[in-house]
């Protein structure tokens, strides 16, 4: 497995990928993402931005994670301090297919790396309340709950926050 930033290329495997996951994602009652987003437009922005990265398997995409240092104001709901920088984990997704072969933790593994290049000390990502697969994954990658958020782009839905301290 290689994870590399992803490129204009991979927009089409990208949006396969979302074919794949997205109703996978609602038989689960997980209703994060849609027809609407993530969408091809939010994939070429993150890549322009170069913050856009895919776990590579034998040239498939496999997953893919927005890492970033863009921080959701509704943080702040859990107590997290928005001035301080942190590595954010947005739009990860693991093909169906690879599931179970440690995709999604290689993802949040180079996120680690990002913020350690950085000199960042904290690492945060939400999920979907739904989300159960990612609820075991981060504790056992040594993320700590720090309670539940609204989101203002998603109305209605309830997310889990989480945070890692490089420094502890």
């Amino acid at each position: 497995m290689t994870i590399r930033l992803a490129t204009p290329a991979d927009i089409s495997a990208l949006l396969d990928l979302l074919k794949r996951i997205i109703p996978l994602m609602r038989e689960a009652g997980n209703f994060q993402w849609d027809d609407h987003y993530p969408n091809e437009t939010v994939f070429s922005q993150d890549i322009a931005n170069r913050q856009l990265w895919v776990a590579d398997i034998d040239g498939q995409i496999a997953g893919v994670a927005a890492l970033t240092e863009d921080q959701e104001p509704e943080y702040a709901q859990v107590g997290f301090d928005l001035n301080q920088r942190a590595i954010v984990t947005h739009r990860l997704a693991v093909d169906p297919a690879f599931r179970g072969q440690g995709v999604a933790a290689a993802l949040l593994n180079q996120a680690e790396k990002i913020a350690l290049e950085r000199g960042i000390t904290f690492l945060r990502i939400d999920t979907n309340s739904e989300n159960q697969a990612t609820q075991k994954l981060f504790p056992k990658l040594g993320y700590i709950y720090a309670g539940e958020i609204s989101l203002g782009f998603r109305p209605g839905l309830r997310f889990l926050a989480y945070e890692k301290n490089l420094s502890s």
